[in-house]
């Protein structure tokens, strides 16, 4: 029963997680460029002389899924997609660089191209530089270019270009902010392979049905956890009266 306990409780403890993350893809689906998080249970042996034969569950996290999600046109000049893999690069407060999907992107006051959480968008020797009363484009190379939007419109003018890299997925970890980064930190090579796509933007990758259909079944197995713990429970009730008998 001892055996038991340890499975049975150790189990029910990471569903109960697995459900947290489960709800937090749910809630990410219409979060544009959101990468589904993945999680996975195994068993691990209690480590002791006198508990050979007990073990408990673990939830090791998987990691991403990486898959692309659904491509939506908005038309908006300033709206761009990665076009199959690859990532747009951020420059962080402390000079970090991290890793996105959203290619939502606006100019802040003081004219630099970022996402719409604020963080500038990294291009070929840092933040772009937008001047006033131009409209932007993007190319498929990440490209950014100014038209003037005066009453005789100049040529084109190349503001600088985004930086496009494609790391190896194992190499790339989730932060607590849900941008990406290398494991060691280091930047990322530029990738010439990567595109995007202009007026459009990458949708969550989270399939809404398959996640409301995880967090039923991990419902019941929780249900199942609880029910084995009260067997225990009821198992060591009836043993402890019928020690009590022969006594």
């Amino acid at each position: 029963m001892d055996r038991l306990i340890y499975t049975a409780m150790t189990g029910a403890k990471h569903i109960l997680e697995k459900q947290a993350t489960t709800s937090h893809n749910l809630a990410n689906a219409t979060t544009t460029g959101f990468r589904a998080q993945i999680d996975s249970f195994r068993a691990v042996p209690v480590v002791g002389a006198q508990l050979p034969t007990r073990s408990f569950v673990v939830d090791a996290t998987v990691g991403s899924d990486f898959a692309a999600g659904p491509i939506q046109q908005t038309g908006r000049d300033m709206d761009v997609a990665v076009q199959g893999k690859g990532w747009i690069t951020l420059q962080l407060e402390d000079g970090t660089e991290a890793f996105t999907r959203n290619g939502s992107l606006q100019t802040s006051e003081n004219g630099i191209l970022q996402t719409h959480d604020g963080i500038p968008v990294m291009g070929d020797g840092g933040p772009i530089a937008i001047p006033p009363d131009v409209r932007v484009s993007v190319a498929s190379d990440g490209t950014v270019s100014a038209i003037p939007t005066g009453f005789k419109p100049g040529a084109t003018t190349v503001l600088g270009r985004i930086k496009l890299v494609n790391p190896p997925e194992e190499s790339i970890v989730r932060g607590d902010d849900g941008l990406f980064r290398t494991r060691d930190g280091a930047p990322a090579d530029v990738d010439g392979n990567v595109m995007l796509l202009g007026g459009a933007l990458e949708g969550s990758n989270v399939n809404v049905v398959s996640a409301m259909v995880d967090m039923i079944s991990l419902a019941r197995q929780f249900e199942a956890h609880m029910n084995l713990l009260k067997n225990v429970e009821s198992n060591e009730t009836k043993a402890a009266q019928l020690l009590s008998l022969t006594g």
